[in-house]
């Protein structure tokens, strides 16, 4: 599977893609608002499980690398968890290297994907939660058309602190 833009290449994860995974799952700029930096068992596990075929009645998440069309160059993953049934959404998640952001690239493939969730795999909604204060991220979803449904009151344990995460839904028909 593969999604196309501008500039960009969206591509399931391979086992070739191992050095990116690990890469954005170390930056610690990249991190700050997802979690402490994981323990290389743990990424190495992640990394397993999302190399597994992906359908929208998946149990685990769909992940892509985006990379520079032209060069190949690694910048970051995106992808999305299904709950297909019975409310036929998806969760969407990125996360760019550190020293790729501020450049429009997460905007330009989560448009690529939000597309694609929608004409090809027939979800009705699409959703992201943001850590509050994470306004990079919540301006990439903004641009998408994603809407701010809510903030979750201290809904997420962040390096021992309870923290509020913003709720972003976009329906098929926005």
């Amino acid at each position: 599977m593969q999604l196309t833009t501008e500039r960009l290449l969206l591509a399931k994860l391979q086992p070739e893609d191992w050095p990116l995974f690990q890469q954005v799952h170390s930056d610690a700029v990249s991190m700050q608002y997802i979690s402490a930096v994981p323990q290389p068992a743990d990424v190495r596990q992640r990394f397993q499980t999302r190399l597994q075929p992906w359908q929208t009645t998946s149990l685990h998440m769909l992940c892509l690398t985006i990379k520079l069309r032209e060069s190949g160059e690694p910048l970051g993953l995106i992808g999305a968890n299904a709950e297909w049934s019975p409310w036929r959404q998806a969760e969407v998640g990125y996360s760019l290297l550190s020293q790729q952001t501020g450049k429009g690239y997460g905007s330009e493939a989560l448009g690529a994907l939000a597309d694609w969730l929608f004409t090809e795999c027939c979800f009705h909604k699409l959703k992201a939660q943001v850590v509050e204060g994470n306004w990079p991220s919540r301006r990439i979803l903004e641009k998408n058309g994603f809407r701010l449904e809510g903030t979750l009151r201290e809904n997420y344990l962040l390096r021992g602190e309870w923290v509020n995460d913003w709720l972003f839904g976009k329906l098929e028909s926005d």
